[in-house]
């Protein structure tokens, strides 16, 4: 059906024959995390690109509840994939560079072991008597499907929801053979609210009629009732308010007509009952009832002690991934798991994507422009290759020199100088780093670890293309993710002037670094002075102030005499003062409130 009404994150899924797909079998039982085993395994799965000589190109994707091994087409003739936007040829996960691998889960309808297969015990389907299975079973029958491929070591793992438990189950129980892991859209475990809507799906199956027990496979009805009723309990918590009310307010009353017994009086009810029914005729109940379970028993931890425990053991490289709009696997959990990463030094890149989409906006093509972009970087760095291609990208120099919180010239003098006052291989933190210009002076000069922290989307993937970390943050919400003392030093570079609540971030500062780098416009320069007091106009000019009264971004207009009583009155100790004239590109040194138009200063508690 063609309507757009009815397109979402299933649109392009059909029970077709996956006709590359192929086959491992692994004769040997695996044991299972809640006790018992099977005595074989049979995974399905589907390739992408070519694996290089040395190995080292390979990318898993792992699929939440509802996929398979199909994540896209191969070629033109080929059934759509249920990543096709993202996975392929020239595409954020480049199959003409990456060796992409997809499988069939666990428990999963498309080949690989699971309910519906025969129980050699008994010559039946197993139906209901499949073991529990967790997000750790699921994984490990991937790691040997991985070795079976001759694969000692991913480049990275992918995954969002519960593929992205997956890649969460990788990257810390298996991170020897992980070099990077994306988590898109997921958490450390189910909100109490996500379970409740597993636990109805499940009742909705488990009391169809049909169901039997579980075993429906002898060519009579089978419990599509329940089946749908989950599927359609599902997609509401797919959408966002803002998604619903985009696609059903303006023509609630005028529902699509469709061949169902659902009801259909209001176009919601339309679309709900078509991806219902559409769900039926390729995924099977009992798989549902068992991949729903793994996912709502995974658990990392519900306290930032257990989280950091969960991810003590992780060595690689991390990129997470949330969206504005998703109530499912909300922002606030991927924060979590990133504040954990961060207690424990790990590297890690975290951006909230601005959203309206829901939690199906990682399947959906409205912002594939920016969250593919971030993984097509990450991915890029992790084999080498995008810092070179970073540095020529127009969008990373543009980003620096529209930065709304410097009011200079993007040729930024003060970068050289902080850089000298900074001790060798000193641990940094950026505070508004921008496009990580200064970080990746710093990270040339040997500094490490190196962390931005930045707002603006753009620029995080400015600094994800440069090789360099960054997390997502808002600095007025204060560093509480950070330690005490946990950087040798903390840099506030041309952001002072934007901050709201400049005690907090300050005080802060000071805390997480053992020293402190602050550097600002000085408003008491005499240029400006100038322009106010002769012209009776806010101050403007194209190097030194280049904006409008009305959209400056500037909310602080402190002078260098300014700071030094604030510094003062707050008890920091300052150790170092710089004062600059950057139309000159001298230091100053006599009457630096009127003569400088930027100060650099180092200060401690």
């Amino acid at each position: 059906m063609s309507d757009e009404l009815f397109l979402s994150s299933d649109s392009a899924r059909a029970a077709v024959p996956l006709t590359h797909a192929q086959t491992a079998v692994f004769d040997q039982p695996l044991a299972l995390e809640l006790g018992g085993e099977l005595p074989s395994v049979t995974v399905v799965y589907e390739t992408y690109g070519k694996l290089n000589a040395d190995r080292s190109n390979a990318v898993l994707i792992c699929h939440a509840l509802s996929g398979d091994s199909h994540v896209a087409a191969h070629n033109p003739a080929d059934a759509p994939g249920w990543w096709d936007i993202a996975v392929g040829p020239g595409k954020c996960i480049d199959t003409d560079r990456y060796f992409v691998i997809c499988p069939n889960v666990l428990g999963g309808c498309r080949g690989t072991t699971g309910p519906g297969s025969v129980n050699p015990a008994t010559g039946r389907p197993w139906g209901q008597d499949f073991p529990t299975i967790t997000v750790g079973d699921i994984v490990n029958v991937q790691r040997l499907l991985v070795e079976r491929l001759g694969i000692s070591r991913l480049l990275a793992v992918i995954g969002g929801s519960m593929g992205g438990h997956q890649a969460l189950g990788w990257a810390t129980r298996h991170s020897e053979s992980v070099r990077g892991a994306i988590a898109v859209a997921t958490s450390p475990r189910l909100t109490s609210q996500a379970l409740a809507f597993d636990v109805v799906g499940r009742n909705a199956i488990l009391r169809d009629a049909n169901f039997r027990g579980g075993q429906y496979y002898d060519g009579g009805p089978i419990p599509a009732v329940g089946l749908a009723i989950a599927r359609m309990l599902g997609h509401v918590t797919y959408l966002s308010r803002e998604a619903m009310a985009q696609k059903f307010g303006a023509n609630r009353l005028q529902p699509r007509q469709v061949a169902t017994e659902f009801e259909k009086k209001f176009s919601v009810g339309s679309y709900l009952a078509y991806q219902g029914d559409k769900f039926v005729e390729r995924f099977d109940a009992n798989s549902y009832l068992a991949l729903s379970m793994a996912m709502d028993l995974f658990d990392l931890g519900d306290t930032p002690e257990k989280l950091a425990a969960s991810f003590a053991a992780s060595r690689c490289r991390w990129l997470v991934l949330s969206f504005t709009s998703d109530w499912l696997f909300p922002p606030d959990q991927s924060r979590q798991m990133v504040h954990a990463l961060l207690a424990g030094n790990k590297p890690v890149s975290y951006c909230n994507i601005d959203s309206s989409c829901g939690h199906d906006a990682f399947l959906l093509t409205e912002d594939l422009d920016r969250y593919g972009r971030l993984i097509g970087a990450f991915l890029e760095n992790l084999d080498g290759r995008g810092a070179a291609k970073a540095e020529k990208a127009e969008d990373v120099e543009d980003a620096v020199a529209q930065s709304p919180t410097s009011i200079f010239h993007p040729q930024r003098l003060d970068y050289d100088r902080i850089v000298e006052l900074l001790p060798e291989s000193a641990s940094v933190l950026d505070l508004g780093c921008g496009s990580g210009s200064l970080l990746k002076l710093l990270k040339d000069r040997g500094h490490a670890p190196l962390l931005g922290v930045e707002l603006d989307e753009r620029k995080i993937l400015a600094c994800v293309r440069r090789g360099l970390d960054v997390v997502q943050a808002d600095l007025n919400e204060g560093l509480g993710q950070f330690a005490d003392g946990q950087f040798d030093c903390v840099i506030l570079s041309q952001t002072l002037q934007a901050v709201r609540d400049v005690e907090r971030v300050l005080a802060d500062m000071v805390r997480v670094g053992r020293r402190c780098v602050v550097s600002f416009p000085n408003f008491g320069y005499y240029k400006l002075r100038d322009m106010l007091y002769h012209d009776g106009r806010a101050p403007e000019s194209p190097g030194v102030l280049h904006y409008k009264w009305y959209n400056s971004p500037n909310i602080r207009f402190l002078t260098v005499a300014d700071f030094e009583d604030f510094c003062r009155d707050q008890g920091y100790t300052v150790h170092r003062r710089v004062c600059l004239d950057t139309e000159a590109r001298a230091e100053v040194y006599d009457d630096p409130n009127r003569l400088a138009d930027l100060a650099i200063f180092v200060l401690s508690r």
